[in-house]
Protein backbone atom coordinates (compact mmCIF):
# COMPACT_ATOMS: atom_id res chain seq x y z
CA UNK A 1 0.00 0.00 0.00
CA UNK A 2 2.65 2.45 0.81
CA UNK A 3 5.05 2.22 -2.04
CA UNK A 4 1.76 2.28 -4.42
CA UNK A 5 0.94 5.66 -2.61
CA UNK A 6 4.07 7.07 -2.98
CA UNK A 7 4.14 5.91 -6.66
CA UNK A 8 0.75 7.55 -6.96
CA UNK A 9 -0.40 4.35 -8.39
CA UNK A 10 -3.34 4.88 -5.23
CA UNK A 11 -5.06 7.96 -3.76
CA UNK A 12 -5.40 9.18 0.02
CA UNK A 13 -8.37 10.69 0.54
CA UNK A 14 -9.32 13.15 3.07
CA UNK A 15 -13.00 13.23 4.17
CA UNK A 16 -13.37 16.61 6.43
CA UNK A 17 -11.63 19.11 5.45
CA UNK A 18 -11.80 21.11 8.89
CA UNK A 19 -8.67 22.96 10.98
CA UNK A 20 -7.99 18.91 11.37
CA UNK A 21 -8.68 17.14 7.69
CA UNK A 22 -7.11 20.36 5.29
CA UNK A 23 -3.36 20.26 7.31
CA UNK A 24 -3.13 16.49 6.77
CA UNK A 25 -4.15 16.46 3.80
CA UNK A 26 -1.82 19.16 2.63
CA UNK A 27 1.01 17.39 4.43
CA UNK A 28 0.41 14.31 2.15
CA UNK A 29 0.13 16.24 -0.74
CA UNK A 30 3.36 17.28 -0.44
CA UNK A 31 4.72 13.15 -1.05
CA UNK A 32 1.30 11.47 -2.45
CA UNK A 33 -1.90 11.84 -4.36
CA UNK A 34 -4.44 12.83 -2.36
CA UNK A 35 -8.18 13.82 -2.37
CA UNK A 36 -9.53 16.16 -0.53
CA UNK A 37 -13.74 15.66 0.25
CA UNK A 38 -16.04 17.85 2.20
CA UNK A 39 -19.59 18.18 1.83
CA UNK A 40 -19.81 22.18 1.98
CA UNK A 41 -19.31 22.96 -1.85
CA UNK A 42 -18.46 26.61 -0.40
CA UNK A 43 -15.51 25.76 1.20
CA UNK A 44 -14.13 23.66 -1.26
CA UNK A 45 -14.91 26.25 -3.46
CA UNK A 46 -12.00 28.67 -1.09
CA UNK A 47 -9.79 25.50 -1.18
CA UNK A 48 -9.45 25.30 -4.74
CA UNK A 49 -8.48 28.99 -4.79
CA UNK A 50 -5.70 28.40 -2.00
CA UNK A 51 -8.27 30.12 0.71
CA UNK A 52 -8.13 28.52 4.12
CA UNK A 53 -11.93 28.71 5.47
CA UNK A 54 -10.66 28.50 9.68
CA UNK A 55 -8.25 30.87 8.57
CA UNK A 56 -5.12 28.84 10.03
CA UNK A 57 -3.20 28.48 6.61
CA UNK A 58 -1.68 30.39 4.09
CA UNK A 59 -2.02 30.12 0.33
CA UNK A 60 1.53 29.59 0.45
CA UNK A 61 0.39 25.90 2.17
CA UNK A 62 -1.23 24.87 -0.95
CA UNK A 63 1.69 25.33 -3.29
CA UNK A 64 3.58 22.26 -4.68
CA UNK A 65 0.76 19.98 -3.34
CA UNK A 66 -0.95 16.92 -5.27
CA UNK A 67 -4.59 17.89 -3.93
CA UNK A 68 -7.78 17.66 -5.91
CA UNK A 69 -10.66 19.22 -3.65
CA UNK A 70 -14.15 18.08 -4.07
CA UNK A 71 -17.17 17.79 -2.62
CA UNK A 72 -18.60 15.28 -4.92
CA UNK A 73 -18.38 11.68 -3.33
CA UNK A 74 -18.22 9.49 -6.52
CA UNK A 75 -14.59 10.95 -6.90
CA UNK A 76 -13.86 9.33 -3.72
CA UNK A 77 -13.59 6.21 -5.75
CA UNK A 78 -10.18 7.33 -7.03
CA UNK A 79 -8.92 6.59 -3.66
CA UNK A 80 -7.93 3.28 -1.27
CA UNK A 81 -6.69 4.33 2.14
CA UNK A 82 -9.44 7.27 3.54
CA UNK A 83 -9.18 9.89 6.29
CA UNK A 84 -12.02 10.62 8.27
CA UNK A 85 -11.76 14.10 10.15
CA UNK A 86 -14.96 15.22 10.48
CA UNK A 87 -16.47 16.74 13.67
CA UNK A 88 -17.99 14.80 16.59
CA UNK A 89 -19.79 17.69 18.60
CA UNK A 90 -22.39 17.08 21.55
CA UNK A 91 -26.06 17.76 21.19
CA UNK A 92 -28.17 20.28 23.38
CA UNK A 93 -28.53 17.22 26.14
CA UNK A 94 -24.83 17.26 26.11
CA UNK A 95 -24.93 13.32 24.46
CA UNK A 96 -22.46 12.50 21.47
CA UNK A 97 -23.50 13.65 17.88
CA UNK A 98 -21.90 10.73 16.07
CA UNK A 99 -24.23 11.87 12.35
CA UNK A 100 -21.22 13.42 10.81
CA UNK A 101 -19.26 10.37 11.77
CA UNK A 102 -22.16 8.03 10.51
CA UNK A 103 -22.69 10.16 7.28
CA UNK A 104 -19.23 10.14 6.47
CA UNK A 105 -18.77 6.38 6.95
CA UNK A 106 -22.07 6.14 5.05
CA UNK A 107 -20.22 8.00 2.38
CA UNK A 108 -17.09 5.60 2.66
CA UNK A 109 -18.76 2.66 2.65
CA UNK A 110 -20.79 3.22 -0.77
CA UNK A 111 -17.25 3.26 -2.62
CA UNK A 112 -15.40 0.83 -1.00
CA UNK A 113 -13.20 -1.90 -2.31
CA UNK A 114 -11.12 -4.68 -1.50
CA UNK A 115 -8.18 -4.07 -0.36
CA UNK A 116 -8.88 -0.29 0.76
CA UNK A 117 -7.79 1.12 4.34
CA UNK A 118 -9.96 3.38 6.24
CA UNK A 119 -8.32 5.20 9.42
CA UNK A 120 -10.53 7.44 11.45
CA UNK A 121 -9.03 10.79 13.31
CA UNK A 122 -12.30 12.36 14.89
CA UNK A 123 -12.12 12.03 18.34
CA UNK A 124 -14.98 9.63 19.93
CA UNK A 125 -15.40 7.29 23.12
CA UNK A 126 -13.17 4.00 23.33
CA UNK A 127 -14.49 1.66 21.12
CA UNK A 128 -16.59 3.54 18.67
CA UNK A 129 -14.78 2.57 15.53
CA UNK A 130 -15.84 -0.54 15.51
CA UNK A 131 -18.88 -0.76 17.38
CA UNK A 132 -20.45 2.53 15.56
CA UNK A 133 -18.16 2.75 12.44
CA UNK A 134 -17.36 -0.77 10.71
CA UNK A 135 -20.72 -1.83 11.41
CA UNK A 136 -21.55 1.11 8.58
CA UNK A 137 -18.44 0.33 6.01
CA UNK A 138 -19.85 -3.21 6.28
CA UNK A 139 -23.44 -3.00 5.50
CA UNK A 140 -22.67 -0.24 2.83
CA UNK A 141 -20.23 -2.09 1.28
CA UNK A 142 -21.29 -5.84 1.40
CA UNK A 143 -17.31 -6.31 2.44
CA UNK A 144 -16.08 -7.68 5.87
CA UNK A 145 -13.69 -5.67 8.17
CA UNK A 146 -10.47 -7.19 8.38
CA UNK A 147 -10.45 -9.76 5.55
CA UNK A 148 -11.81 -7.79 2.51
CA UNK A 149 -10.73 -3.70 4.19
CA UNK A 150 -8.71 -2.45 7.13
CA UNK A 151 -9.83 0.03 9.47
CA UNK A 152 -7.81 2.13 12.24
CA UNK A 153 -7.77 4.92 14.40
CA UNK A 154 -4.88 7.64 14.67
CA UNK A 155 -6.29 10.71 16.76
CA UNK A 156 -6.07 14.13 15.56
CA UNK A 157 -3.57 16.17 17.65
CA UNK A 158 -3.46 19.52 16.09
CA UNK A 159 -4.03 22.88 18.26
CA UNK A 160 -5.26 25.73 16.58
CA UNK A 161 -3.42 29.06 16.94
CA UNK A 162 -0.40 27.05 17.66
CA UNK A 163 2.96 27.00 15.65
CA UNK A 164 5.22 25.51 18.02
CA UNK A 165 3.30 22.13 18.49
CA UNK A 166 2.50 21.62 14.68
CA UNK A 167 1.29 18.24 12.65
CA UNK A 168 4.73 17.22 11.70
CA UNK A 169 6.24 17.82 14.78
CA UNK A 170 3.79 16.06 17.43
CA UNK A 171 4.14 12.32 17.90
CA UNK A 172 1.20 10.62 16.52
CA UNK A 173 -0.43 7.16 18.18
CA UNK A 174 -1.22 5.27 15.23
CA UNK A 175 -3.46 1.49 15.58
CA UNK A 176 -5.17 -0.81 13.23
CA UNK A 177 -7.73 -3.89 13.17
CA UNK A 178 -4.80 -6.22 13.21
CA UNK A 179 -1.00 -6.43 13.15
CA UNK A 180 -0.49 -5.95 9.65
CA UNK A 181 -2.86 -3.15 9.46
CA UNK A 182 -1.45 -1.33 12.50
CA UNK A 183 2.05 -1.79 10.51
CA UNK A 184 0.92 -0.09 7.45
CA UNK A 185 -0.90 2.77 8.71
CA UNK A 186 1.91 3.65 11.27
CA UNK A 187 4.44 3.57 7.89
CA UNK A 188 1.88 6.00 6.11
CA UNK A 189 1.60 8.51 8.66
CA UNK A 190 5.63 8.36 9.43
CA UNK A 191 5.73 9.96 5.70
CA UNK A 192 4.79 13.09 7.44
CA UNK A 193 5.28 12.78 10.78
CA UNK A 194 9.16 13.82 11.16
CA UNK A 195 9.29 13.41 15.42
CA UNK A 196 7.61 9.45 14.92
CA UNK A 197 4.47 7.58 15.55
CA UNK A 198 3.46 5.99 18.37
CA UNK A 199 2.00 2.24 17.88
CA UNK A 200 -0.78 1.54 20.04
CA UNK A 201 -2.02 -1.98 20.69
CA UNK A 202 -5.70 -1.80 20.01
CA UNK A 203 -7.50 0.76 18.48
CA UNK A 204 -9.56 1.37 22.02
CA UNK A 205 -6.17 1.71 23.24
CA UNK A 206 -5.60 4.87 20.97
CA UNK A 207 -9.00 6.04 21.38
CA UNK A 208 -8.97 6.24 25.12
CA UNK A 209 -5.52 7.73 24.70
CA UNK A 210 -7.24 10.70 22.85
CA UNK A 211 -9.77 11.66 24.98
CA UNK A 212 -7.80 11.52 28.62
CA UNK A 213 -5.69 14.37 26.73
CA UNK A 214 -8.45 16.59 26.94
CA UNK A 215 -10.50 15.26 30.06
CA UNK A 216 -7.61 15.75 31.74
CA UNK A 217 -7.06 19.18 31.27
CA UNK A 218 -10.64 19.59 31.82
CA UNK A 219 -10.69 18.18 35.67
CA UNK A 220 -7.81 20.26 35.78
CA UNK A 221 -8.91 23.40 34.75
CA UNK A 222 -11.72 22.74 36.76
CA UNK A 223 -10.12 22.69 39.90
CA UNK A 224 -8.46 25.93 39.20
CA UNK A 225 -12.07 27.96 38.29
CA UNK A 226 -13.28 26.24 41.39
CA UNK A 227 -10.44 27.54 43.40
CA UNK A 228 -11.41 30.89 41.84
CA UNK A 229 -14.45 30.93 43.11
CA UNK A 230 -13.29 30.56 46.97
CA UNK A 231 -10.70 32.91 46.76
CA UNK A 232 -12.91 35.15 45.29
CA UNK A 233 -15.11 35.05 47.88
CA UNK A 234 -12.13 35.07 50.51
CA UNK A 235 -10.74 37.99 48.96
CA UNK A 236 -7.54 37.34 47.10
CA UNK A 237 -6.14 37.02 43.63
CA UNK A 238 -5.74 33.38 42.15
CA UNK A 239 -3.46 34.09 39.59
CA UNK A 240 -1.00 35.42 42.85
CA UNK A 241 -1.79 32.32 44.44
CA UNK A 242 -0.76 29.93 41.76
CA UNK A 243 2.42 31.97 41.68
CA UNK A 244 2.97 31.38 44.94
CA UNK A 245 2.15 27.88 44.55
CA UNK A 246 4.53 27.14 41.49
CA UNK A 247 7.31 27.81 43.35
CA UNK A 248 7.33 24.63 44.31
CA UNK A 249 9.08 22.00 41.75
CA UNK A 250 6.28 19.67 41.10
CA UNK A 251 2.55 21.92 41.12
CA UNK A 252 1.43 21.97 37.87
CA UNK A 253 0.39 25.42 36.78
CA UNK A 254 -3.24 25.34 35.36
CA UNK A 255 -5.11 28.67 35.30
CA UNK A 256 -9.16 29.77 35.25
CA UNK A 257 -11.04 30.29 32.50
CA UNK A 258 -13.45 29.63 29.77
CA UNK A 259 -13.91 26.45 28.71
CA UNK A 260 -14.76 25.71 25.19
CA UNK A 261 -14.19 25.03 21.41
CA UNK A 262 -14.59 21.27 20.31
CA UNK A 263 -12.10 19.68 22.73
CA UNK A 264 -11.37 20.35 25.92
CA UNK A 265 -15.12 21.30 26.10
CA UNK A 266 -16.29 18.92 24.19
CA UNK A 267 -14.72 15.25 24.65
CA UNK A 268 -15.06 14.86 28.31
CA UNK A 269 -18.59 14.03 27.35
CA UNK A 270 -17.71 11.45 25.29
CA UNK A 271 -16.14 9.75 27.63
CA UNK A 272 -18.90 10.66 30.27
CA UNK A 273 -21.19 8.65 28.02
CA UNK A 274 -19.17 5.80 27.42
CA UNK A 275 -19.17 5.24 31.46
CA UNK A 276 -22.59 4.68 31.76
CA UNK A 277 -22.95 2.43 28.83
CA UNK A 278 -21.04 0.49 31.23
CA UNK A 279 -22.26 0.90 34.69
CA UNK A 280 -20.24 3.69 35.62
CA UNK A 281 -20.79 7.49 36.89
CA UNK A 282 -18.10 9.41 36.02
CA UNK A 283 -18.03 11.34 39.12
CA UNK A 284 -14.83 13.93 38.40
CA UNK A 285 -15.09 14.08 34.88
CA UNK A 286 -19.06 15.31 35.00
CA UNK A 287 -18.26 17.85 38.19
CA UNK A 288 -15.45 19.03 35.97
CA UNK A 289 -17.86 19.42 33.40
CA UNK A 290 -20.68 21.24 35.39
CA UNK A 291 -18.14 23.96 36.95
CA UNK A 292 -16.35 24.93 33.53
CA UNK A 293 -19.73 24.96 31.84
CA UNK A 294 -21.00 27.14 34.89
CA UNK A 295 -18.14 29.96 34.45
CA UNK A 296 -19.51 32.07 31.77
CA UNK A 297 -22.82 32.75 33.85
CA UNK A 298 -20.44 33.12 36.76
CA UNK A 299 -18.56 36.10 35.29
CA UNK A 300 -21.60 37.75 34.43
CA UNK A 301 -22.82 37.84 37.53
CA UNK A 302 -20.13 39.01 39.26
CA UNK A 303 -20.27 42.05 36.26
CA UNK A 304 -23.41 42.90 37.70
CA UNK A 305 -22.88 42.36 40.71
CA UNK A 306 -20.17 45.28 40.52
CA UNK A 307 -21.97 47.82 38.50
CA UNK A 308 -24.46 47.21 41.16
CA UNK A 309 -22.55 48.31 43.91
CA UNK A 310 -21.56 51.17 41.58
CA UNK A 311 -25.29 52.24 42.35
CA UNK A 312 -26.05 51.88 38.26
CA UNK A 313 -29.03 51.07 36.93
CA UNK A 314 -28.57 47.68 35.06
CA UNK A 315 -31.08 48.73 31.99
CA UNK A 316 -28.84 51.73 31.50
CA UNK A 317 -25.88 50.15 32.05
CA UNK A 318 -23.05 49.62 29.30
CA UNK A 319 -20.78 46.53 28.99
CA UNK A 320 -17.83 46.24 26.42
CA UNK A 321 -17.07 42.63 25.83
CA UNK A 322 -13.09 42.10 24.23
CA UNK A 323 -13.03 38.71 22.56
CA UNK A 324 -15.30 35.74 21.10
CA UNK A 325 -13.68 33.28 19.59
CA UNK A 326 -13.25 29.89 21.80
CA UNK A 327 -9.73 30.48 22.40
CA UNK A 328 -6.78 33.30 21.57
CA UNK A 329 -5.34 34.35 17.84
CA UNK A 330 -8.03 31.74 16.30
CA UNK A 331 -10.90 32.41 14.32
CA UNK A 332 -13.03 29.47 15.64
CA UNK A 333 -16.55 30.83 17.41
CA UNK A 334 -17.50 26.81 17.45
CA UNK A 335 -18.74 26.21 21.61
CA UNK A 336 -17.10 29.31 22.63
CA UNK A 337 -18.30 30.32 26.26
CA UNK A 338 -17.91 33.74 25.77
CA UNK A 339 -21.56 33.41 24.36
CA UNK A 340 -22.97 32.43 27.87
CA UNK A 341 -21.32 36.26 29.38
CA UNK A 342 -23.31 37.87 27.02
CA UNK A 343 -26.78 35.94 27.14
CA UNK A 344 -26.38 36.11 31.18
CA UNK A 345 -25.36 39.84 30.80
CA UNK A 346 -28.41 40.89 28.46
CA UNK A 347 -30.78 39.29 30.49
CA UNK A 348 -29.95 41.39 33.71
CA UNK A 349 -31.12 43.85 30.21
CA UNK A 350 -27.44 45.62 30.24
CA UNK A 351 -26.65 46.34 27.04
CA UNK A 352 -23.40 44.66 25.83
CA UNK A 353 -21.20 45.58 22.54
CA UNK A 354 -19.18 42.22 21.70
CA UNK A 355 -15.48 43.32 19.36
CA UNK A 356 -13.38 40.42 18.28
CA UNK A 357 -10.11 41.02 15.83
CA UNK A 358 -10.46 37.86 14.04
CA UNK A 359 -13.91 36.46 14.41
CA UNK A 360 -16.44 36.89 11.98
CA UNK A 361 -19.42 39.08 12.31
CA UNK A 362 -21.89 36.97 10.03
CA UNK A 363 -20.72 33.64 11.61
CA UNK A 364 -21.68 35.15 15.51
CA UNK A 365 -25.04 36.10 14.30
CA UNK A 366 -25.87 33.09 12.59
CA UNK A 367 -24.75 30.57 15.18
CA UNK A 368 -25.81 32.81 18.66
CA UNK A 369 -27.76 35.40 16.98
CA UNK A 370 -25.65 38.46 18.59
CA UNK A 371 -24.38 41.46 16.99
CA UNK A 372 -20.78 42.28 16.98
CA UNK A 373 -19.61 45.57 16.84
CA UNK A 374 -16.33 46.78 13.98
CA UNK A 375 -15.07 49.04 16.81
CA UNK A 376 -15.95 50.37 20.76
CA UNK A 377 -18.27 52.97 20.55
CA UNK A 378 -18.65 55.45 23.33
CA UNK A 379 -17.70 54.98 26.91
CA UNK A 380 -18.61 51.76 29.27
CA UNK A 381 -19.59 51.17 32.67
CA UNK A 382 -17.43 47.87 32.19
CA UNK A 383 -15.02 46.33 30.37
CA UNK A 384 -14.40 42.51 29.82
CA UNK A 385 -11.64 40.89 27.84
CA UNK A 386 -12.67 37.60 27.61
CA UNK A 387 -9.86 36.19 25.28
CA UNK A 388 -6.07 36.58 25.46
CA UNK A 389 -5.59 37.70 21.67
CA UNK A 390 -2.06 39.10 21.08
CA UNK A 391 -3.67 42.54 20.11
CA UNK A 392 -5.24 42.64 24.04
CA UNK A 393 -2.21 41.11 25.55
CA UNK A 394 -0.22 44.52 24.24
CA UNK A 395 -3.10 46.87 25.53
CA UNK A 396 -2.12 49.13 28.61
CA UNK A 397 -4.21 51.03 31.57
CA UNK A 398 -4.64 54.27 28.91
CA UNK A 399 -5.96 52.12 25.54
CA UNK A 400 -8.88 51.40 27.94
CA UNK A 401 -9.36 54.98 29.94
CA UNK A 402 -10.08 55.76 26.66
CA UNK A 403 -13.58 54.01 26.80
CA UNK A 404 -14.31 54.00 30.28
CA UNK A 405 -16.72 55.94 32.30
CA UNK A 406 -16.02 57.89 35.58
CA UNK A 407 -16.73 54.15 37.47
CA UNK A 408 -15.73 52.02 34.69
CA UNK A 409 -14.92 48.03 35.92
CA UNK A 410 -12.25 46.15 34.26
CA UNK A 411 -12.79 42.34 34.05
CA UNK A 412 -9.84 40.52 33.42
CA UNK A 413 -10.88 36.73 32.73
CA UNK A 414 -7.21 35.82 31.81
CA UNK A 415 -5.54 37.51 34.40
CA UNK A 416 -3.31 39.66 31.83
CA UNK A 417 -2.99 42.42 33.34
CA UNK A 418 -2.48 41.43 36.67
CA UNK A 419 -0.87 44.21 39.12
CA UNK A 420 -0.65 46.45 36.12
CA UNK A 421 -3.85 48.25 36.46
CA UNK A 422 -4.31 51.42 38.90
CA UNK A 423 -6.59 53.73 37.82
CA UNK A 424 -9.38 51.52 37.09
CA UNK A 425 -11.40 48.94 39.14
CA UNK A 426 -9.96 45.68 38.65
CA UNK A 427 -11.36 41.63 39.59
CA UNK A 428 -10.33 38.75 37.53
CA UNK A 429 -10.90 35.50 38.25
Amino acid sequence: MLTQLLDRQKKIALIGLGYVGLPIALEFARKMSVIGFDINSKRVEMMKNGIDPCKELTYEDFNHTDITFTSDPEDLRKASFFIVAVPTPIDDYNQPDLRPLISASTTVGKILKKGDYVVYESTVYPGCTEEDCVPVLERESGLTCGIDFKVGYSPERINPGDKVHTLTNTIKIVSGCDNESLEIIARVYEQIITVGVHRAPSIKVAEAGKIIENTQRDVNIALMNELSIIFNRIGINTYDVIEAAGTKWNFLKFYPGLVGGHCIGVDPYYLVHKAKQVGYHAHLIDAGRFVNDSMGGYIAKQTVKRILAADKHLSQSRVLLMGFTFKENVADVRNTKVADIVHELQSYRVSVDLIDPYADAQEVMHEYQIEMKPQPEGTYDAIIVAVAHHEYREMTEPDFLKYANETCLLIDVKGLYANRIKQLEYWSL
